[in-house]
Protein backbone atom coordinates (compact mmCIF):
# COMPACT_ATOMS: atom_id res chain seq x y z
CA UNK A 1 0.00 0.00 0.00
CA UNK A 2 1.43 3.42 -1.13
CA UNK A 3 1.52 6.52 1.06
CA UNK A 4 -0.81 9.58 -0.35
CA UNK A 5 1.98 11.71 -0.54
CA UNK A 6 3.96 9.04 -2.48
CA UNK A 7 1.06 8.26 -4.83
CA UNK A 8 0.06 12.05 -6.01
CA UNK A 9 3.95 12.69 -6.15
CA UNK A 10 5.39 9.83 -8.66
CA UNK A 11 6.84 12.19 -11.03
CA UNK A 12 9.10 13.34 -8.55
CA UNK A 13 10.62 9.46 -8.12
CA UNK A 14 10.85 9.36 -12.06
CA UNK A 15 12.17 12.51 -12.87
CA UNK A 16 14.76 12.88 -9.93
CA UNK A 17 17.48 10.62 -12.16
CA UNK A 18 17.19 12.71 -14.64
CA UNK A 19 17.55 15.70 -13.00
CA UNK A 20 20.17 14.35 -11.17
CA UNK A 21 21.81 13.50 -14.43
CA UNK A 22 21.38 16.87 -15.70
CA UNK A 23 23.15 18.71 -12.94
CA UNK A 24 25.96 16.41 -12.73
CA UNK A 25 26.66 17.09 -16.91
CA UNK A 26 25.83 20.82 -16.48
CA UNK A 27 28.39 21.33 -13.32
CA UNK A 28 30.97 19.38 -15.46
CA UNK A 29 30.79 21.55 -18.79
CA UNK A 30 30.86 24.79 -16.46
CA UNK A 31 34.17 23.55 -14.87
CA UNK A 32 35.18 22.36 -17.71
CA UNK A 33 34.64 25.83 -19.42
CA UNK A 34 35.84 27.51 -17.48
CA UNK A 35 38.90 25.88 -16.79
CA UNK A 36 39.60 25.97 -21.19
CA UNK A 37 38.45 29.52 -21.14
CA UNK A 38 40.57 30.76 -17.95
CA UNK A 39 43.56 28.30 -17.07
CA UNK A 40 45.60 27.66 -20.71
CA UNK A 41 45.47 31.60 -20.99
CA UNK A 42 46.93 32.86 -17.90
CA UNK A 43 49.16 29.65 -16.88
CA UNK A 44 49.98 27.85 -19.80
CA UNK A 45 48.18 24.96 -18.68
CA UNK A 46 46.69 21.93 -20.82
CA UNK A 47 42.88 21.94 -21.84
CA UNK A 48 40.92 19.33 -19.81
CA UNK A 49 38.41 17.01 -21.00
CA UNK A 50 34.61 16.94 -19.93
CA UNK A 51 35.48 13.52 -17.52
CA UNK A 52 38.49 15.47 -16.00
CA UNK A 53 36.29 18.36 -15.48
CA UNK A 54 34.39 16.40 -13.22
CA UNK A 55 36.86 14.62 -11.45
CA UNK A 56 37.65 18.31 -11.03
CA UNK A 57 34.78 19.28 -9.49
CA UNK A 58 34.30 15.75 -7.28
CA UNK A 59 38.00 16.64 -5.87
CA UNK A 60 37.00 20.00 -5.00
CA UNK A 61 33.90 18.54 -2.80
CA UNK A 62 36.06 15.89 -1.38
CA UNK A 63 38.46 18.76 -0.28
CA UNK A 64 36.44 21.95 0.47
CA UNK A 65 33.09 20.81 0.46
CA UNK A 66 32.21 18.52 3.22
CA UNK A 67 30.34 15.13 2.48
CA UNK A 68 26.95 16.51 2.17
CA UNK A 69 23.86 16.52 4.65
CA UNK A 70 23.46 19.98 6.53
CA UNK A 71 26.89 21.25 7.03
CA UNK A 72 28.96 21.68 10.45
CA UNK A 73 27.28 22.69 13.16
CA UNK A 74 29.48 24.71 15.16
CA UNK A 75 26.68 26.33 17.71
CA UNK A 76 27.53 23.54 20.01
CA UNK A 77 31.23 24.65 20.82
CA UNK A 78 30.63 28.63 19.59
CA UNK A 79 27.38 28.62 22.40
CA UNK A 80 30.05 27.00 25.53
CA UNK A 81 32.58 29.12 24.42
CA UNK A 82 30.87 32.56 24.14
CA UNK A 83 29.57 31.63 28.05
CA UNK A 84 32.83 30.94 29.02
CA UNK A 85 34.29 34.50 27.70
CA UNK A 86 31.35 35.94 29.58
CA UNK A 87 32.50 35.15 32.53
CA UNK A 88 36.17 36.06 31.78
CA UNK A 89 37.17 39.32 33.54
CA UNK A 90 38.81 42.12 31.49
CA UNK A 91 42.43 40.97 32.72
CA UNK A 92 41.46 37.23 31.83
CA UNK A 93 40.41 38.32 28.22
CA UNK A 94 43.54 40.25 27.97
CA UNK A 95 46.08 37.36 29.34
CA UNK A 96 43.90 34.79 26.95
CA UNK A 97 44.66 37.12 23.65
CA UNK A 98 48.03 37.64 24.83
CA UNK A 99 48.59 33.73 24.91
CA UNK A 100 46.79 33.29 21.42
CA UNK A 101 48.85 36.11 19.69
CA UNK A 102 52.02 34.35 21.24
CA UNK A 103 50.70 31.02 20.08
CA UNK A 104 49.32 31.43 16.59
CA UNK A 105 51.19 34.81 15.69
CA UNK A 106 54.72 34.32 17.20
CA UNK A 107 55.92 34.97 20.59
CA UNK A 108 54.82 38.01 22.91
CA UNK A 109 58.52 39.15 22.85
CA UNK A 110 58.58 40.15 19.31
CA UNK A 111 54.72 42.46 19.90
CA UNK A 112 56.36 43.84 23.04
CA UNK A 113 53.44 41.69 24.71
CA UNK A 114 50.95 44.22 23.75
CA UNK A 115 49.87 42.68 20.79
CA UNK A 116 51.21 45.35 18.61
CA UNK A 117 53.95 44.41 16.38
CA UNK A 118 57.27 47.05 18.08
Amino acid sequence: MEHGWVKRNKWIFAAAPAALALFIWIGGEVVMHLWNWLLPALFGWPLITFWQALGLLVLCRILFGGHGGRGHDHSKWRRPTAERWGRMTPEEREKFRQDMRSRWCGSAETTGGTGEPS
